[in-house]
């Protein structure tokens, strides 16, 4: 019999309020935004913070506090998205190469270990490169860059639950062995994969932010934290809010994810087993 020690710590309620925070704030973008995104006025451009505008207007007179919050809609859609789909690829796999093993494993290995041996953006910028940018595209090209790590992560995961004496009890009680992936080695690796997924979420905002700065992902003036850190480039050194800002919500979604992920590795060890 096993219990889990569930324990609130500091860490762990400042990441689900950022997080909580930042959902609500997206959810209700159209009632909380004190402005129209994408509504241009000329003549207030690089207006500095002010209670008309709390974050101050970017080069086009748009209001930046409005812009970042949908761009939370469009940021973490996308990441939750390439989550789900990613999952859903690498936990199946993940779970049948280190189940099965043999010739199965063997070639997903390879092909694992060759797109891991490509850094994770010098690949991602090449499938965009082919695809073409656009936010379809970079949402398959991030996937088929980040599948790899989970399948590899999942794997090791099923290899080392496969050990275990209750394994070989389920196997000498005749469970088939879809049963026994499905009962018996997926609760196992949940909260590990879950602490994985929490981690890299904040890594795949990053990822979106970049290709988006690199004019590879969402293109304007749809807007997205990292096209409005490249629109603000050009202009930080006489208005530095515009770049700030946009930065500053990318790192509190960051730091919420990484928080998160550091308290479930931490009950993951606190792991009791009792008689």
């Amino acid at each position: 019999m096993q219990k889990v020690l569930y324990r609130l710590d500091i860490n762990l309620i400042v990441g689900i309020g950022l997080l909580m925070l930042i959902f609500f704030v997206g959810i209700f973008a159209p009632w909380i935004s004190p402005h129209d995104p994408l509504a241009v006025n000329l003549a207030n451009r690089l207006s500095s913070p002010s209670w008309m505008y709390p974050f101050g207007t970017d080069h086009l007179g748009r209001c930046i506090l409005s812009r970042i919050i949908y761009g939370i809609r469009i940021s973490v859609t996308a990441a939750f998205l390439i989550m789900l789909f990613t999952l859903m690829i690498s936990i199946p796999i993940g779970l049948v190469t280190g189940y099965v093993r043999g010739k199965t494993d063997h070639i997903f290995m390879r092909l694992i270990d060759s797109t891991l041996a490509i850094p994770d953006i010098v690949l991602t910028i090449t499938i965009v490169g082919v695809l073409g940018p656009g936010f379809i595209n970079m949402i398959i090209a991030i996937i088929i860059v980040r599948w790899a790590n989970y399948v590899r992560f999942i794997r090791s995961l099923v290899i080392k639950v496969c050990k275990e004496e209750y394994i070989l009890s389920a196997r000498m009680s005749g469970n088939t062995h879809p049963r026994i992936m499905q009962r018996y080695i997926l609760p196992q690796i949940f909260t590990p994969v879950l602490v994985f997924s929490a981690l890299d979420m904040g890594k795949i905002v990053l990822a979106i932010a970049g290709l988006s700065f690199l004019g590879l992902g969402i293109q304007p003036p749809t807007p997205e934290w990292g096209s409005m850190l490249r629109d603000a480039t050009a202009y930080f050194q006489i208005a530095p809010h515009v770049i700030f800002f946009p930065g500053l919500a990318i790192l509190f979604f960051v730091l919420a994810c990484q928080l998160i992920s550091d308290r479930f590795r931490k009950l993951d060890s606190t792991t009791l087993k009792e008689v």
